[in-house]
């Protein structure tokens, strides 16, 4: 349950449907989302260890603010374990990773797909990646700082035309993938990376 509630939470925090700033009450939480509290507290907990919540004793627990001068740190760590990352999946997917990561090819071609939508097909694309790394550590540390990175991009969201250019980016890197070809696949995650910092300094 603490998994479900800590997933539930996650998502409304890094999409932003938890603003930034926002006070957060367990109990809320608990009723709105159908946990018990002590699921809601464990989730609450792993949260701020990730960054994405803060508690300051006796005034209570808020969703972190989305702080610019984050973006570099964030990517500064992106840029060198995305590509990692790509590269070990390429070597290291299995079967049905590659019957996944071919299902998220198919529906990167859905051209009906915008906003909310196409942040979390491009979370789906990440985790998928990650997961086949077969690296737990590397996929969870790279779960944490793509959070990160997408509470900035959704931050800018209105602002960003290229939104689903740069979700579709992931089409030939995904190919890559697929075809076990590392090299490549590294070599157009950090062209991601580098175009997605690119992009949210162009407007801020």
């Amino acid at each position: 349950m603490a998994d479900q509630a800590y997933r539930a939470i996650s998502d409304r925090l890094v999409t932003l449907r938890i603003r930034p700033g926002e006070p957060l009450n367990d109990e809320r939480i608990a009723a709105e989302l159908g946990f018990g509290r002590t699921p809601v507290r464990e989730a609450l907990k792993r949260l701020e260890r990730e960054r994405l919540i803060v508690a300051y004793p006796r005034r209570g627990t808020f969703a972190t603010e989305v702080q610019i001068a984050d973006l570099g740190h964030v990517s500064e760590v992106r840029k060198q374990l995305e590509p990692l990352a790509a590269g070990l999946a390429a070597q290291r997917a299995g079967e049905d990773d590659r019957a996944g990561l071919d299902r998220l090819l198919t529906r990167l071609a859905d051209a009906s797909l915008a906003g909310t939508d196409l942040i979390r097909l491009d979370m789906a694309v990440h985790r998928a990646i990650y997961a086949a790394t077969r690296n737990p550590y590397l996929e969870d540390t790279l779960i944490r700082y793509d959070n990160l990175a997408t509470r900035i991009w959704c931050l800018f969201l209105d602002r960003l035309p290229g939104l689903a250019g740069h979700v579709h980016e992931h089409g030939p890197l995904l190919r890559a993938i697929i075809d076990g070809d590392a090299e490549k696949a590294a070599a157009l995650a950090a062209g991601h990376v580098a175009g997605f910092e690119t992009a949210i300094r162009s407007v801020i």
